[in-house]
């Protein structure tokens, strides 16, 4: 398996302040990596650094310059505050993980409906995202990170506030992304 990225004595933070220190981390393509960690210690900050949003304090840190791109990175976050005024269907959220590629009229239709079915969500496009519970908008977090079509998925504490029905059908999408897809997935969470 080729390496998508790796990090060898990686020291990461903000200003003057180191937040992790020694990070040595092998990943390769078509794994499923777990990072486990209480709140507020360094999780979101190492996922930063990975995705190129943070420039390493010291050590090394290599990203594939083909499968770990940014345009090839699907990322989940722990949250996505949405003002419920502004009416949006599903379909249109899930459009918005498109917003800086270059991709076709006919690709995006793709796109979204693959996306869409990958999460299990199709019968619900034209809905309006406000109304729709939080297990459902965890799905369709993902399925907007998953319009991009992906090599590297990062969720930064995706189950967050879920009920167990709805965090194990979250993980269950997430296998089938890994074993039938060969998605690499990185899942930070601090619930063992």
């Amino acid at each position: 398996m080729p390496t998508l990225m790796s990090t060898q004595d990686l020291r990461l933070g903000y200003g003057g302040k180191t937040v992790l220190n020694d990070v040595c981390m092998h990943i390769e393509c078509g794994q499923f990596w777990f990072i486990l960690g209480p709140n507020g210690h360094g999780k979101s900050t190492l996922l930063r650094a990975l995705m190129g949003l943070l420039p390493p304090q010291g050590g090394q840190l290599h990203r594939d310059p083909h499968h770990a791109r940014l345009v090839t990175t699907g990322f989940v976050p722990q949250r996505c505050d949405f003002n419920p005024t502004l009416s949006t269907t599903v379909r249109e959220f899930v459009s918005l993980g498109l917003v800086g590629l270059s991709v076709k009229r006919d690709d995006e239709q793709d796109r979204l409906t693959w996306a869409l079915e990958r999460v299990g969500m199709t019968a619900l496009r034209h809905r309006d995202f406000a109304s729709l519970s939080g297990g459902q908008r965890q799905r369709i977090l993902l399925a907007r990170a998953l319009v991009r079509r992906p090599t590297l998925l990062i969720l930064d504490e995706p189950t967050n506030g879920l009920d167990l029905n709805s965090e194990e059908d979250l993980l269950s999408y997430l296998q089938r992304l890994n074993r039938d897809d060969g998605m690499t997935i990185l899942f930070v969470t601090h619930d063992l």
